[in-house]
């Protein structure tokens, strides 16, 4: 079975056969990592599609430089990346650099993590989370 996945450099679509989800799979445009076990910074147009295309969860963290609890959850965020390689896909938007994200959203307060999947938002959580409590949201998501 082929997943799509947005590039989370570039923003393109690709189709990739789920058996090699583990074996690195590289974006065809721009030849970007799209499994990686780190959080990556995306842009909101690169958001929009990502959040729209993507077949495996996209764990987002809407944050902003000047926010206290973001700056914690941040190396949390980050820990529980690496713990759910090839589980979920982590991006990171700057709240303040995309103001539109509060409005599209319905952003309230920061830090917010919502999950996506298959173009629907699946989950949201609202406040900092230490990494065992956002690899349990995370795996959660199995069940929605």
């Amino acid at each position: 079975m082929a997943l799509r996945l947005a590039c989370l450099a570039c923003g393109q679509g690709n189709r990739i056969p789920e058996a090699r989800l583990a074996s690195g799979p590289k974006c065809g445009t721009c030849g970007a990592d799209l499994i990686q076990g780190k959080p990556i910074e995306v842009s909101f147009d690169v958001l929009e599609r990502a959040a729209r295309i993507d077949d495996i969860p996209l764990v987002v963290d809407f944050w902003a430089a000047w926010c206290g609890p973001c700056r914690m959850m941040a190396p949390e965020f980050a820990k529980a990346s690496a713990t759910l390689k090839g589980k979920a896909r982590f991006a990171k938007v700057d709240t303040e650099a995309f103001a539109q994200t509060g409005q599209r959203y319905g952003i309230r307060g920061i830090p917010l993590m919502i999950a996506f999947r298959g173009g629907h938002e699946v989950k949201r959580q609202a406040g900092a989370m230490p990494a065992a409590g956002i690899i349990d949201w995370v795996n959660d998501l199995a069940g929605k």
